[in-house]
């Protein structure tokens, strides 16, 4: 089990959540960022800091968002387990799911 973040992420990527992240598992995609299932140690710092509350432990993603859990796999499906995102920088792409968001419109 891990955390995933959430459709409230696309466009916004706040980054609070990557600071927080004592073992940087949180990577930076195209419009949002992902947390890396297999490096992701359930410590939840990330949860409580984010400002748009995208952040959910697999199980409670709310099931209308679609399955983010698999989103965040299947943005690693590319880059497999680098052991960090600091040393990898934002990454150009994004999960088919995230991908299929309308854009948001900036106020």
């Amino acid at each position: 089990m891990a955390y995933v973040i959430a459709q409230p992420c696309a466009d916004v990527k706040d980054k609070s959540c990557i600071d927080e992240c004592p073992v940087d598992c949180i990577y930076e995609g195209g419009r949002a960022l992902y947390i890396h299932p297999e490096e992701c140690v359930d410590c939840g710092a990330c949860e409580p800091v984010c400002p748009v509350e995208a952040i959910y432990f697999e199980d409670d993603v709310p099931a209308d968002w679609g399955d983010h859990s698999g989103s965040n796999a299947a943005f690693f499906e590319e880059i497999g387990s680098p052991g960090g995102a600091a040393a990898l920088g934002a990454l150009p792409h994004d999960s088919a799911l995230v991908a299929s968001l309308p854009q948001a419109v900036a106020s």
